[in-house]
């Protein structure tokens, strides 16, 4: 803070229009302190005084230096402006109103995700020729020249399942009346001839094996009915289920419970085994011991 040696009355005028009047006490790097003719005192900041007040407290060599960043310079004082050059920039050309295939098409982003969809829709049709119990190359190959129809289509098709095998009739055991009723008059000839009793013919076992067969729901319902519940029917007294999978061979009791991917066998060792129907190789059925 400088103290002036002999008190100097001012007339400082301020950014605002205002006036004020009195002497110079003392200044410093904020501004000054003036007292008025009512022998008051007034802080007065450098930043509130106008340019012609600034210039002309600049005029004594001690407030010189306080007020020199407050007073703006001349026009011709201030330094020339760097001329602003503005370079030309390279745009891409946008296409005049493009229709939404072409647009995909005539960029790089545009065929990938086309791709990825024409991918797409194969692998739905592989998926829906599972659930349709299809030829995975049929569905697939009208994916791929009808894309997003040809799995529609299949997908709205009914399930292809083949018909069940034509039961096979064991003839009633000897001496019953059921085989009495089925004898033709020649058997009965030649069995009062030669006073024989009639030969019972031997079951054969039925294999079902993957690829002659399509396992899934359906085909296990109607194939071996018997063979759920109480697994009582005639077929299940007189044939044993044998399944073997892609890591084991199961001897089956009954048919616990057959589901769109699943199917769960009753075992006489290890109890309840769920199966998927994929990993299904062969069922096959043995014929009993009489």
């Amino acid at each position: 803070m400088v103290a002036l040696n002999a008190a100097a009355t001012e007339t400082l005028t301020l950014t605002d229009g205002s006036m004020q009047v009195g002497d110079i006490i003392k200044f410093d790097d904020n501004g000054l302190m003036l007292r008025t003719a009512a022998d008051t005192y007034i802080n007065v900041m450098w930043g509130q005084m106008s340019q012609a007040t600034l210039k002309h407290l600049a005029e004594n060599p001690k407030i010189t230096p306080l007020v020199e960043a407050f007073i703006e310079p001349e026009v011709s004082q201030r330094p020339a402006q760097p001329e602003i050059r503005v370079n030309p920039v390279t745009r891409l050309e946008r296409p005049a109103n493009p229709a939404l295939f072409a647009g995909l098409v005539g960029s790089p982003v545009g065929i990938f995700i086309l791709l990825v969809l024409y991918l797409a829709n194969l692998y739905a049709a592989y998926e829906v020729s599972i659930i349709r119990a299809r030829s995975a190359a049929q569905v697939v190959g009208v994916a791929a020249v009808l894309p997003v129809a040809g799995p529609v289509i299949f997908l709205a098709m009914p399930m292809k399942v083949e018909a069940p095998p034509e039961a096979v009739h064991f003839p009633p055991p000897a001496g019953t009346d059921a085989a009495a009723a089925e004898r033709t008059p020649e058997e009965i000839q030649i069995a009062e001839a030669s006073w024989q009793p009639p030969v019972e013919k031997k079951p054969e076992a039925q294999v079902y094996a993957r690829g002659k067969f399509t396992f899934n729901k359906r085909f296990i319902e109607t194939r071996f009915p018997a063979f759920f519940g109480a697994a009582d029917g005639d077929l299940a007294q007189k044939y044993q289920m044998e399944v073997k999978t892609m890591k084991e061979q199961l001897i089956v009791k009954k048919i616990a419970l057959v589901t769109a991917t699943d199917v769960t066998f009753e075992t006489p060792t290890a109890g309840p085994v769920t199966v998927a129907l994929p990993d299904i190789m062969e069922i096959k059925l043995n014929p009993r011991d009489p």
